[in-house]
């Protein structure tokens, strides 16, 4: 709801331009039910989005599920032919891609290894690249991949040899119940129906497999307050949310880490044998209040008192220096990740003689 000036009380201007944008502003009727509870009943979290383009999030009351209502795009069309060229400015990968791939790839193996110490058939939901699948596969695990982008999918299917289905999970085609460990990273928020695609990971999980899920933090602080919504993302989560909504669909959390940045929500799912159809409460009480007061607060003033944006300045200046030092002789995507991963896959060979 609006907010009220009172006498002797600062006035925050940026607030006042994103209320008179609309932003809190109670919606009696979203065009997308709320993917969660299916409730209707919303308020505005932002009307821009991180482009400065218009971009209407907003949040459950019942649950505080956020998302963007109306859709921003075109959802295949968009990931099929444009997402890789619009953040990546390139149809398939370049070495510098590559190699920072290659390293978000081992710090992911290093979240799940303890479910992978022996060989294990692995479906990656989101391949991109198949930086992190090609990783799997050097380690002796039986990986299959679903990539909807033809640039990149094909990308990983010619220079890892990895096996990719070209399209999206919910076209995908899979035996039920054939993989020990599936892993979602960072696609779940892009999808139409999350809801769904949850359930139709869980049934080709085997009854004692594991879903991996990465998703954004809606609750974090770490970006810049202009960069929290954005077209590429569909739906938004924090841990009740993702939890709450994985348990409508069978799925039932063993842990969940956030990253040390609070920017990344990772969580372990379990699906429960035989499906339950319990009595199910989608209402999350005090979510949506919480979620709005975060997003509210959050502001550059806030967020340049603190070390986090000139550490994310350096920690970038960093990174694009050692790319172009490392990528500098490479002959192939393939080589980099060759010697990137040799530690890795020479610890793992070790192991299991």
């Amino acid at each position: 709801m609006w907010e009220q000036n009172t006498p002797g009380k600062k006035v925050d201007f940026g607030k006042q331009r994103e209320h008179k944008m609309g932003v809190n502003q109670l919606v009696t009727a979203c065009s997308i039910p709320c993917n969660l509870c299916g409730g209707c009943e919303a308020s505005i979290l932002s009307n821009r989005s991180r482009s400065g383009k218009p971009l209407r999030t907003v949040i459950c009351q019942a649950c505080g599920l956020v998302w963007s209502d109306p859709r921003p795009h075109d959802a295949r069309q968009f990931y099929e032919e444009e997402y890789r060229l619009s953040y990546k400015h390139s149809y398939s990968p370049k070495p510098k891609h590559v190699l920072r791939a290659g390293h978000v790839a081992l710090s992911r193996f290093e979240k799940i290894e303890s479910l992978l110490s022996s060989r294990k058939a692995v479906l990656d939901v989101g391949t991109g690249g198949g930086e992190f699948a090609y990783l799997l596969q050097s380690l002796g695990h039986q990986v299959r991949g679903i990539e909807p982008n033809k640039g990149y999918a094909d990308y990983s299917i010619q220079d890892y040899g990895l096996t990719v289905q070209v399209g999206f999970v919910q076209d995908a085609t899979c035996s039920p119940e054939s993989f020990d460990v599936v892993t979602i990273w960072h696609v779940l928020e892009h999808t139409e129906d999350p809801g769904s695609v949850l359930a139709l990971l869980r049934s080709w999980l085997k009854p004692d497999g594991t879903l991996v899920v990465e998703v954004p933090n809606v609750e974090a602080t770490c970006q810049a307050p202009r960069s929290t919504f954005h077209e590429a993302h569909l739906y938004n989560f924090n841990v009740v949310s993702l939890r709450r909504l994985a348990k409508k669909h069978g799925l039932y959390e063993s842990r969940h880490l956030i990253s040390r940045d609070g920017g990344n929500i990772t969580m372990f799912l379990s699906r429960r044998e035989p499906l339950i159809q319990e009595p199910y409460a989608a209402a999350i009480p005090g979510n949506c209040a919480w979620i709005s007061r975060i997003v509210r607060q959050h502001s550059n003033v806030r967020r340049h008192l603190t070390p986090t944006p000139y550490l994310r300045a350096w920690q970038r200046l960093c990174r694009s220096l050692q790319e172009r030092r490392e990528t500098a002789d490479a002959q192939s995507g393939k080589s980099l990740l060759d010697q990137l991963y040799a530690p890795q896959v020479h610890t793992f060979a070790v192991e299991h003689r």
